[in-house]
């Protein structure tokens, strides 16, 4: 079986990177899982464990792990074995904060040209994490959409629509139906040939349905979700890159419980852009929005121009994010500090033996 790499993305760019070293062959991650890939290259699927160097680079920075959606340059080795030996630089990715204690981040996926908010209209969307999730989706350098599954199961999806609009400036926002079909052709060209739409959101959203319905086949698993509380139950439990038919691929994701700033100072700015926009013309650059005269933010929460929930929503993220620069910030000063520790103890030893 062979397959056409410009389909799912290649190009010269990309090219230029891996021409550095003409024994690694490309192919882009459909799954990773604990050292190995699942790779799609020229010649067919491979399965590819990762070489010493990407190893070794991971074990510094987790970001630097391979996932759904990168581009590998693969080296076949005389006994048969085949090892990623480079990551090639992505043009964009999900990172969101792992959930154990370390300040380090996790690839949700990588070299998506659209990264789409899967949000459920039945039970009620939940305006918080459309929020959130549309933060980590405008951080990632990919154009953001959302979409509002299940428009059937609704008496008015237009009135959804509209009030998910008025917290998502600047974006497209699409309601579909996987079961009777409508609302897909506006998603067909964002898995055009070349392309690659990521789908971010809970458990129960209609990922993996909508996955299917656009790749047209049963690619992933499907479930009902509870009716009882409408949760999902999990069915995804890996990121996967599935490719389309005619060109173009989807990164479908795990359903998120939690999703964690990392660095998404800018993505939190351009989800609320017109609160950030009020913060520009209060009186004082240090304003807190509380007491302070001449404060825009609070006028518009006065007049109603600006809602509470929305005010309240773009504060948690925009502390959450600064607490996670605080911690960044101390975990590379003590990684630093142990790094010349380390260098000055082998410079002792090594005068100790001259």
């Amino acid at each position: 079986m062979t397959i056409d790499l410009a389909s799912l993305g290649w190009d010269a760019t990309l090219a230029s990177a891996l021409a550095a070293d003409p024994d690694l062959t490309p192919g882009r991650v459909t799954r990773a899982d604990q050292g190995v890939c699942t790779v799609l290259t020229a010649a067919g699927v491979l399965r590819v464990s990762l070489g010493g160097g990407l190893l070794a680079a991971a074990g510094e920075d987790p970001v630097q792990l391979p996932c759904a959606g990168d581009w590998l340059g693969v080296r076949a080795w005389p006994d048969g074995r085949r090892t990623a030996d480079l990551l090639l630089p992505r043009r964009t990715a999900v990172v969101r904060r792992t959930s154990d204690k370390a300040a380090t981040g996790q690839v949700l996926a990588a070299n998506l040209d659209a990264a789409a908010v899967v949000e459920p209209m039945d039970p009620t969307p939940d305006l918080g994490r459309i929020e959130r999730l549309l933060a980590l989706a405008w951080e990632s350098g990919a154009t953001p959409a959302v979409v509002l599954t299940k428009a059937d199961a609704v008496a008015d999806p237009g009135a959804i629509v509209a009030q998910v609009a008025d917290l998502a400036p600047g974006v497209a926002v699409h309601a579909v139906s996987a079961r009777d079909g409508s609302g897909l052709d506006a998603l067909r060209p964002l898995v055009a040939p070349g392309r690659t739409l990521g789908l971010l959101g809970p458990s129960g959203a209609g990922k993996s349905t909508l996955v299917n319905a656009l790749a047209g086949v049963s690619a992933m698993e499907v479930q009902q979700v509870r009716r009882v509380d409408g949760k999902g139950r999990h069915t995804t439990t890996y990121r996967a890159l599935v490719p389309v038919a005619g060109g173009g691929a989807i990164v479908d994701t795990p359903g998120i419980r939690a999703v964690g700033m990392f660095d998404n100072a800018d993505g939190v700015d351009r989800t609320f852009a017109e609160v950030v926009e009020l913060v520009a013309q209060c009186r004082f650059a240090d304003c807190g929005h509380a007491a302070e005269p001449g404060c825009a933010v609070r006028a518009a929460l006065e007049s109603g121009d600006l809602s509470r929930r929305r005010f309240d929503s773009w504060r948690r993220l925009e502390r959450e994010v600064a607490y996670e620069a605080r911690r960044r910030d101390v975990r590379l000063a003590a990684a630093e500090k142990a790094k010349w520790k380390r260098v000055h103890r082998e410079q002792r030893a090594h005068y100790r033996h001259r």
